[in-house]
């Protein structure tokens, strides 16, 4: 009996701490998930920004873009699966995640692509296998057409930057309204983004929802600024016709804010590629399907 008292006093101090510590319970969640995925937290200072990033296992390095609106956490699931074979890098983007926010920064595709060319060359790391989800893919393509000789391949998942792939309901109502689930303006709001991104949504406690929430509230100012930058960007195929780089381009059949018509143009720009459709899954494969999603990546990487 004294047990079940004590173990109702336990989960009733967690429950209180979900309450009034999320954003702490949050990074202690988040070093639980990192350790597991073989991962370390550094830091790089790159164009006044600093840039958390995490690193982990060896072999070729990988680096990993994650989306607007996301983070490096975004990739640390699948990211177990990886390192036991590659040296996995996964940065903030500027503006988001850990990184330094700046009021009085550009973000369009091109300076976004400048500070990752730079961190990756801060860190040395030469010609590198290179991903990205939604506008990470969309910097990584443009990164390979920029520099197709320190890009080895292309990893590409649900990429934003072509006019197909921008062809949704979602992205058309943000045309007309300037009204953007990613753009969070209340906490309540993050369920709808969860819901718009995902279709098989992965695992997220409410205090780690709540932590997310009040991390995009106060980012709404500054990233509804960058979505326009963003989207203001000139589209692939109106830049380029076509790049040689080997790529993977992977789409969720269920992606709701990018079509998965965006693979064939994206296949058009890249004619070395194989594209992989994934039924049952939305913008977020890397995270609702890690294990199927990296097994995929692990078997066109050895075709290349």
């Amino acid at each position: 009996m004294v047990y079940l008292y004590v173990l109702a006093a336990a989960i009733g101090a967690l429950m209180l701490v979900a309450r009034l510590a999320p954003v702490r319970l949050l990074a202690l969640a988040m070093a639980v998930e990192r350790r597991i995925g073989g991962l370390t937290l550094k830091s790089a200072h790159v164009d006044g920004f600093d840039i958390p990033y995490l690193e982990g296992g060896s072999g070729p390095a990988l680096v990993l873009i994650h989306g607007f609106g996301g983070d490096k956490d975004n990739f640390v699931r699948i990211a177990r699966y990886l390192t036991p074979h590659y040296r996995v890098l996964i940065p903030d983007q500027p503006g988001f995640g850990g990184s330094t926010r700046r009021l009085d920064a550009r973000y369009t595709m091109h300076d976004q692509v400048d500070r990752i060319a730079a961190f990756m060359q801060q860190l040395g790391l030469g010609r590198v296998h290179i991903g990205g989800n939604s506008f990470g893919g969309f910097i990584a393509a443009l990164h390979a057409a920029r520099s197709p000789e320190l890009v080895a391949s292309l990893w590409l998942l649900d990429p934003a930057g072509t006019a197909a792939s921008y062809s949704t309901p979602v992205i058309r109502h943000y045309e007309a309204t300037g009204d953007n689930p990613l753009l969070v303006k209340t906490v309540a709001d993050f369920d709808e983004a969860i819901r718009v991104t995902t279709h098989k949504p992965p695992f997220l406690p409410r205090f780690a929802r709540t932590a997310l929430g009040m991390r995009a509230v106060a980012d709404f100012a500054l990233h509804t600024r960058i979505a326009r930058d963003l989207l203001e960007s000139p589209l692939m195929e109106n830049a380029y016709d076509t790049l040689a780089t080997p790529a993977l381009i992977v789409w969720g059949a269920q992606d709701e804010l990018l079509s998965p018509a965006g693979a064939e143009a994206y296949r058009k720009l890249f004619p070395n590629s194989q594209v992989n459709i994934m039924q049952g899954i939305g913008h977020l494969p890397m995270a609702e399907a890690p294990r199927q999603t990296a097994d995929d990546y692990l078997a066109y990487r050895r075709t290349i």
